[in-house]
């Protein structure tokens, strides 16, 4: 006769099992890609579940046929934003086109489902020459190559000087801001730009706000590492301390001697969207005598949850403002994961006056959203 044990690990084996198939699971297949694509490249899926990576290897598609390649995948509850890349952003899905695509969308159900898409085009198959590029005059390409030693690579700087700068003699607050390619030039976005410049041409032109901003590239397949210290088993991380040491200790005193700043923290901020919101975050909390103004726009704290432990063993600075944004259509998790650190971060001392929290119910996770909201933001950490 068997015992009671062995039947109770028989009922829990089959609760697991039945729980595990009826696990809501999506199939994304790609039923056609364009002609001139490179038989040997191998397609990726990067969303909002995954921090947009556009090379996760977990996230993969199986060539099943000629131009045929699908992708199984469990989806919890809320909508998948995504889009298909071949490992790159430079390399990822446009309009036939070439004119940059929206997030691709799909709402969860239960059981297992099947999508079915086609690929229009790809970035890399426009000429860069038939490209435009949309920078304002004063903005500029610090450098293509600037070394990080902290990371022992290269990354490229972008810098936007005042109207006045050249003819003012006068010394300016700084920002720095992350995701460089999209901030500027839509000659090098993926999916468009904030128009960083053009609005604070504006507000310099009708209130006369000045402002310095420093640019960071992204490192493409790095993004992911370089944005968070945490790291996460399926999507990477770990290396954010260092990133945030290179904002620091080398690009921030380069830009301090060979520009006119206001180099003192009351002058200096930070910003980004996404992991780029997660990362200007914690770089405020680590260096709270170097930043006191942070713009974190839809900020991924899913990736790293280990974010709320550090926040709530770390005191703000008393002078520390801090903006969060969010949209209502950028996933399940990303108001109550703000509302979350937003509650931490108040219980750990900061000024509720200088704090903003704000959710609009049409915001998406993409440049469109951020490009709209930027100008507040700004107006409001750079408050006289």
């Amino acid at each position: 006769m068997k015992s009671p044990l062995f039947f109770k690990r028989v009922f829990t084996f089959l609760f697991l099992l039945l729980a595990f198939s009826a696990e809501a699971q999506v199939t994304i297949e790609v039923v056609r890609v364009p002609s001139k694509t490179p038989e040997k490249d191998t397609l990726f899926l990067a969303g909002n579940f995954n921090g947009w990576n556009p090379r996760s290897l977990l996230h993969a598609f199986q060539k099943t046929g000629t131009n045929r390649y699908t992708l199984t995948m469990p989806i919890g509850e809320g909508e998948l934003e995504y889009k298909i890349t071949r490992g790159g952003w430079e390399k990822g899905e446009t309009l036939a086109n070439g004119a940059g695509l929206g997030n691709r969308a799909y709402k969860a159900k239960p059981g297992r489902d099947t999508v079915r898409i086609e690929v229009e085009n790809w970035q890399d198959n426009f000429p860069t020459a038939t490209k435009n590029h949309t920078a304002t005059d004063n903005v500029k390409i610090l450098s293509n190559e600037f070394w990080m030693p902290q990371l022992e690579k290269s990354r490229r700087i972008w810098l936007y000087l005042p109207p006045n700068y050249a003819t003012s003699g006068k010394k300016y607050p700084v920002l720095y801001m992350h995701d460089g390619q999209n901030l500027f030039d839509s000659f090098y976005s993926f999916s468009g730009e904030w128009g960083i410049d053009e609005s604070l041409n504006e507000q310099f032109e009708n209130e006369g706000r000045e402002v310095i901003v420093v640019g960071i590239d992204n490192g493409g397949e790095e993004r992911m590492n370089e944005y968070t210290p945490w790291n996460n088993m399926k999507m990477g991380g770990g290396k954010g301390d260092a990133y945030v040491d290179f904002l620091v200790q080398t690009l921030k005193p380069y830009i301090d001697s060979h520009y006119r700043t206001l180099p003192g923290k009351e002058h200096t901020g930070i910003a980004g969207s996404s992991m780029g919101g997660l990362i200007s975050l914690y770089a405020a909390l680590k260096y709270p005598d170097v930043y006191s103004k942070a713009g974190i726009f839809s900020p991924a704290f899913w990736v790293s949850p280990e974010f709320y432990k550090y926040a709530a063993k770390t005191k703000p600075s008393k002078d520390l403002k801090i903006f969060l944004v969010a949209g209502a259509k950028e996933g399940e998790k990303m108001v109550p994961d703000m509302k979350r650190m937003r509650d931490v971060l108040l219980n750990q001392g900061l000024k509720p006056s200088n704090l903003k929290y704000e959710v609009h119910e049409d915001g998406e996770h993409k440049e469109a959203y951020w490009q709209r909201e930027f100008p507040r933001v700004f107006k409001w950490l750079f408050s006289r």
